[in-house]
């Protein structure tokens, strides 16, 4: 496995977050994490993307811990997006994307062909090279999301981390930015490791699902190991009836509304 979080603490001054956590990666798979508000899993992410130390532990990425390596080699090997994305000014949709290749470059070196061509395939593959010329500040929100991750793939990488990338994006948005995903795994072998807030989404689009609470790690696995009735109810707080996604087959996630939960439980238990 090339991404690794080996037994690390995790804290913002002293308020630690995450306590001895092991987090594996698995390659040429989607992964999601999930779980409550506050559990740590953008905490998890970050600090697997190399922007937070861990206080005790170690990040592996090919075997070597990830703070030892240099920053631009790490941006060879892993790209991140993160929650909150702010582009400058007035910036075009392709200059933008150029920034991708930051990490292949020096500062006085002219863009070479495989950096156009990098370029234009991030362009095509995320559907925004007819947005090229645009300014990012006058795109939706999906299509803003879309040229951001085509700044990832500029990169050339094959892991790519995204911290809710799905956030403040209406349903239609939410399915083409993740169908965007599921396609660039399953095309073109890409490891994506994910933070959503979405169980139902999570089990749709998940080969993987790492499942936390207060900075631990509840457990891990396929989606139809992990979203049970009794994980929903011990991680989330919330009731609820799991059953088959009625053309996926991926399970479904029900909450249960209080007035209805003693009729549940009565029906459950006369079976």
């Amino acid at each position: 496995m090339r991404l690794q979080a080996q037994g690390v603490q995790l804290a913002y001054d002293k308020t630690v977050i995450a306590n001895d956590l092991t987090l594996t990666i698995p390659d040429g798979k989607v992964s999601v994490l999930i779980g409550p508000n506050g559990c740590g899993k953008s905490t998890a992410l970050r600090a697997l993307a190399r922007l937070l130390p861990p206080a005790k532990g170690s990040v592996v990425l090919d075997g070597k811990s990830i703070h030892d390596t240099p920053t631009k080699e790490v941006a060879r090997l892993l790209a991140i997006l993160p929650q909150v994305l702010v582009a400058p000014e007035s910036i075009s949709v392709e200059d933008l994307v150029w920034f991708g290749r930051h990490p292949h470059r020096t500062s006085l070196k002219v863009p070479s062909e495989a950096d156009k061509e990098a370029v234009e395939w991030a362009l095509k593959v995320t559907s925004t090279a007819e947005l090229r010329h645009q300014h990012v500040d006058q795109l939706s929100g999906g299509q803003r999301q879309r040229v951001w991750i085509a700044l990832c793939l500029a990169q050339g990488t094959d892991l790519i981390l995204l911290d809710e990338p799905t956030t403040y994006l209406d349903v239609a948005y939410q399915l083409e930015v993740l169908d965007l995903l599921h396609q660039l795994n399953q095309e073109q072998g890409k490891t994506v490791a994910m933070v959503l807030h979405d169980f139902n989404m999570a089990a749709e689009y998940a080969d993987h699902v790492f499942v936390m609470k207060s900075g631990a790690l509840v457990t891990e696995g396929p989606p139809e190991e992990v979203f049970t009735c009794d994980i929903i109810r011990d991680v989330f707080g919330v009731e609820s009836k799991v059953v088959p996604h009625p053309v996926s087959g991926k399970p479904m996630c029900i909450p249960i509304r209080a007035g209805l939960r003693d009729r549940a439980n009565l029906a459950v238990a006369t079976g």
